[in-house]
């Protein structure tokens, strides 16, 4: 892979180990070095439940591959013993079938299905359709992808008149050129950008909206934040020939104005108070600060929200661990140490501590602002080390100074873009990419991030023309 590796940190606990549970970083890496083209290994890697139910509860691949793994070697295994010994005990698990689903493990890994799960089965390739005199089944069809625009994005169902005029352009060609202004002209609409509507629908898990605690427009009962001022910003990265990456990296705030709705750039508002220096996007808002941080100490819920909502990392799942040396160090003593919580906290922590000085809920003179020495100011007394808290960090195993350079490593990334096409996918195409879909979805991701250069408007067409998309 030419970007950076996310390192899949548990499938070697316990594959490693007999009776004992340990991390082994090395195993993400050696598993896509075997198997490169696996959907697993194109932009990511596989999480922990590729080989566990929960860590260090292994499922029936893991099992499998455990009793192939450096037979006769004393455990624990180090990690270049491990990494030397599963390539070979992957090879070994290869024409067996762990799951009974009647399709091998490595058919399984090459098309991107699970081979611990009955249910994630490699499909047919063959048309189930059938014939259809309206439609080109299996196939993709432009009458059908021109009525699916209409609704996706516009909101309405094409009248008769309408789809008449379509069916009667002069080509093919003519059909696909008006399904791309078509698309243009429904992102231009309230359905599409308005106050709750499509863009809206896509940040809700992002923002997680608490209306009880909605300050502004629309106030609740106890007004803490804004968080309009949120769906603004991230309606504006993902309109126009904006870049979605300034959700994350963003320095300034956004205004929208209605009757129609648009969205623009502007310095200051009223209701943000973090200073220019320390913004970054919707990370620093007064909701993001306010919900995620509140009054805690070390921050790694907004740290975890963040990596979850924008980069489609789930550390509670065990998605996304890339483990630091020498974490975590539990400086406000949370007993993260033990080691059934260490495997995470060696990513989370390192992924926390940019978060260190921007502040939640506190006095009113201090709330939602970033404080140089938070801690210190405000936690004195929460653990003998806590004012050691660094407020450098590791995404991705990059070292970054504060969480400006955080956000930009995590803006740039592979996962951004992968989560941010498939955000897309599943509103347009209505699910996850399948097995079957997953080199559709591939070259779209990779095309926003190159070709496109992060455009959400250009995502729309890609996602359009695809065959996902546009196949009855």
């Amino acid at each position: 892979m030419k970007t950076y590796t996310l390192q899949w940190t548990l499938l070697g606990t316990v594959l490693g180990l007999a009776g004992q549970a340990q991390a082994k970083p090395p195993a993400g890496g050696v598993f896509c070095q075997k198997y490169p083209t696996s959907p697993e290994c194109i932009g990511k890697q596989p999480s922990c439940s590729y080989c566990h139910i929960a860590p260090p509860q292994r499922n029936s691949f893991g099992a499998m591959v455990e009793k192939s793994l450096a037979l006769g070697m004393p455990r624990p295994l180090s990690d270049t013993d491990f990494s030397a010994a599963l390539p070979s005990a992957l090879a070994a698990v290869e024409s067996q079938d762990a799951d009974g689903d009647g399709a091998s493990n490595l058919e399984e890994i090459q098309r991107g299905t699970q081979p611990s799960d009955p249910s994630s089965k490699p499909g047919s390739s063959a048309c189930q359709g059938g014939e259809n005199p309206q439609y080109a089944v299996c196939r993709y069809d432009l009458r059908h992808a021109y009525k699916k625009v209409l609704r996706d994005l516009c909101g309405v169902s094409p009248s008769f008149a309408d789809v008449t005029a379509f069916a009667a352009k002069a080509s093919d060609d003519e059909r696909r050129a008006f399904i791309d202004t078509e698309i243009d002209r429904c992102a231009q609409t309230e359905f599409w950008r308005g106050k709750n509507g499509q863009l809206w629908k896509v940040a809700h898990p992002k923002i997680r909206p608490v209306g009880s605690l909605k300050d502004g427009e629309d106030k609740g009962g106890v007004p803490l934040a804004d968080y309009y001022d949120d769906y603004n910003l991230f309606s504006y990265t993902q309109t126009d020939d904006h870049d979605a990456r300034e959700v994350l990296t963003a320095d300034f705030f956004v205004r929208r104005d209605v009757n129609p709705t648009r969205y623009s750039k502007v310095a200051s508002l009223a209701s943000q108070k973090v200073d220019l220096a320390h913004r970054a996007g919707n990370m620093t808002t007064a909701w993001s600060l306010t919900d995620f941080i509140m009054f805690t100490a070390i921050p790694r819920n907004a740290a975890s929200q963040m990596y979850r909502a924008y980069l489609g990392l789930d550390i509670a799942k065990q998605e996304g661990l890339y483990s630091v040396a020498n974490e975590p160090q539990d400086y406000d003593a949370k007993g993260v140490t033990a080691k059934e919580c260490a495997a995470c906290h060696a990513t989370l922590d390192p992924l926390t501590y940019p978060f260190r000085n921007y502040n939640g809920i506190s006095s009113a003179m201090y709330e939602t602002q970033y404080i140089p020495n938070r801690l210190e100011t405000f936690f004195p007394n929460v653990a003998p080390r806590i004012a050691q808290t660094p407020e450098k960090g590791v995404i991705f195993g990059k070292p970054v100074n504060n969480l400006r350079e955080w956000a930009q490593v995590a803006a740039d990334s592979d996962a951004f873009a992968i989560s941010t096409t498939k955000d897309y996918w599943k509103l347009l195409v209505g699910h996850a990419p399948t097995p079957e879909e997953n080199a559709e979805f591939v070259a779209t991701w990779q095309r926003f991030k190159s070709a496109n250069q992060y455009r959400v408007q250009k995502l729309l067409h890609d996602i359009v023309k695809t065959e996902a998309y546009g196949a009855p």
